[in-house]
């Protein structure tokens, strides 16, 4: 009974709908893992398409219940892949990019410039024209710099159409002229979650946004500016978040800037990593910001959110194959094809995971250190994980590896980066392939 139950608390980790088999192996959206490992190879990044689906259903629905003039924008650093971007394009939600290469994939998939928030402490000039001339909704202004460059470019692409319009009525510019585009300032509250150094933003000393007398001074400027509108405020105060309460905090400081058009509320809510992880569902965190929104915002402002992590962290489960096993001085190393090459989280903020052998996933077994293959002491996906009798062979399954293991993945030790592989009802595709050899030299010269 108690395997049993510890079994079911694992699967629990893995996207919604994730099953065993007759044989007691995992199946993914339908999938046996067997299956996945054969056709794609290891280490591979699954995706549950369905589970991303309603989850951001459940964010757009949820938000337009309690407060209809919304919209749930997805903060797209979390999983910049093409195809993802698609996906939610397609359930309605905007996009939130950060730079011009996430701002040219979004665009690229087909999302509504109109709805793209584009984000940046250290936004270049070209970033902003690439956003200006096509045609982003928002841009978020983090500082006095980004109001410069703005000004300067929304005057050089006004001027250059009354040029064009004058030499020739027949073509038309496709740039935004002065005066249209909508701009927030991102506004630091000096509020610092309960969450790791490198992904708090809200507190003083944060490189995001500009405290309280800074962020009043840029709207009184933008509020002059004949060339940019202010719609509003945005504010962030972190990531991975696992209680409530400085979410409601970043509603009520935003509040004292005034009444706006547009509070863009951010993301940041957290996701269970662990069985000891136990963060607000979706339907708790709207209600934390909205019940103080009601009270605090004018009731006819358009409120966005941000959610990243959040959105597609469940989703993912990275698969690996076991090369090693190695016992002695009282620990044992289960090494895989895989590491911080395809999940720097650990490194990065020592985020924890679970794991599980892949056909034999009983939340129980040999306590063991789960490490990569990269050059490197730490690298290591699980620090200390139960794993049944793993041997050299086995598939190993880490759930919970949609958001940020996509976007940190790098060549560490000329690792390839793994294919991304979507599952739904049955069937499996790959939305991007394995890295090759070939692809490692691809930008090299002679």
């Amino acid at each position: 009974m108690a395997a049993t139950q510890a079994a079911q608390e694992l699967v629990g980790l893995f996207p919604p709908g994730t099953t065993l088999d007759a044989t007691g192996a995992l199946v993914l959206g339908g999938v046996p893992v067997a299956e996945l490992a054969e056709t794609y190879g290891t280490p591979a990044l699954i995706v549950d398409e369905a589970s991303i689906r309603a989850r951001a259903r459940r964010y757009a629905d949820g938000l337009a219940a309690r407060w209809p003039n919304s919209r749930a924008t997805f903060a797209s650093k979390a999983f910049p892949c093409t195809a993802v971007y698609r996906l939610l394009a397609e359930e309605g939600l905007g996009i939130d990019v950060a730079g011009g290469g996430e701002l040219t994939l979004a665009l690229a998939a087909g999302a509504d410039p109109a709805g793209l928030v584009v984000h940046g402490n250290a936004k270049t000039e070209e970033e902003l024209r690439l956003a200006v001339e096509a045609g982003a909704g928002t841009i978020v202004v983090d500082n006095f710099d980004d109001i410069d460059k703005l000004e300067k470019i929304l005057g050089q692409t006004s001027t250059a159409q009354k040029s064009t319009a004058q030499t020739s009525t027949a073509q038309t510019s496709t740039a935004r002229t002065g005066g249209e585009q909508g701009v927030l300032v991102r506004v630091t509250p000096d509020i610092r979650p309960d969450t790791h150094e490198a992904v708090s933003t809200g507190q003083n000393g944060s490189k995001f946004g500009l405290l309280l007398p800074q962020a009043r001074e840029a709207v009184a400027r933008l509020r002059g500016s004949d060339r940019l509108r202010l719609d509003g405020v945005h504010v962030h105060v972190g990531s991975q978040i696992l209680d409530l309460e400085p979410f409601a905090q970043a509603v009520e400081a935003v509040a004292e800037l005034g009444e706006f058009a547009v509070y863009d509320l951010g993301g940041g809510l957290g996701s269970r990593y662990t069985y000891t992880d136990h963060p607000p569902t979706v339907e708790a965190y709207l209600d934390a910001m909205t019940d103080v929104a009601k009270r605090l915002l004018p009731a006819d402002a358009r409120i966005l959110i941000e959610p990243g992590r959040s959105m597609v962290a469940e989703s993912g489960v990275s698969l690996y194959r076991v090369v090693s096993v190695k016992r002695g001085g009282g620990h044992t190393f289960v090494a895989v094809d895989g590491g911080m090459g395809d999940n720097l989280e650990v490194s990065l903020y020592q985020q924890r995971f679970e794991a599980a052998v892949a056909t034999r996933p009983t939340g129980a077994g040999e306590l063991c250190r789960l490490v990569g293959r990269h050059c490197e002491s730490g690298d290591t996906l699980s620090a200390s994980v139960r794993l049944a009798d793993p041997r050299v062979g086995d598939l190993i399954a880490v759930p919970v590896t949609g958001a940020y293991t996509y976007a940190l993945s790098n060549n560490y030790n000329g690792a390839r980066r793994p294919p991304v592989v979507f599952v739904r009802d049955g069937a499996h595709r790959a939305v991007v392939r394995r890295e090759t050899y070939a692809d490692l030299m691809r930008r090299d010269l002679p």
